[in-house]
């Protein structure tokens, strides 16, 4: 039962859209709205993303680099929440923290793209 569990869990680290697909699904279903379904899916996958490309990065590196994502999510939390404040005068929480969240998906979104490229590249010329 364990390694059925974390198989299945590997499977949306690896391949965070379908995790996407699926949480979209359900949000839909449950929600019975499209805007707040692919909110929802979009928050999850941004976590799914983050994971995925911590797990990329020791694929290709062979080394952990958790510490420089950990601190890359705060200086884009620290640098969106300045922005805000600087936009609009005072802060509001729950937009900050929504912004911030949905930054880190382009972020690590754009990241998981060139990593798999990377990684692949890489890979191909050690066959050669």
């Amino acid at each position: 039962m364990a390694s059925v569990f974390s198989t299945i869990i590997a499977i949306f680290v690896m391949i965070p859209f379908l995790g996407y697909f699926i949480s979209f699904i359900l949000a839909k279903e449950i929600l019975k709205n499209h805007r707040k379904a692919v909110h929802v899916a979009i928050d999850i996958t941004t976590f799914l993303l983050i994971i995925s490309v911590h797990f990329i990065v020791i694929a290709i590196w062979e080394t952990s680099y958790l510490w420089l994502i950990f601190l890359i999510i705060c200086c884009i939390g620290l640098v969106f929440a300045i922005l805000y404040w600087k936009a609009k005068g005072e802060i509001h929480y729950p937009k900050v923290i929504r912004g911030f969240w949905r930054i880190n998906f382009i972020f690590f979104f754009m990241a998981y793209i060139s990593l798999m490229v990377t990684g692949l590249i890489l890979r191909l010329l050690e066959l050669y």
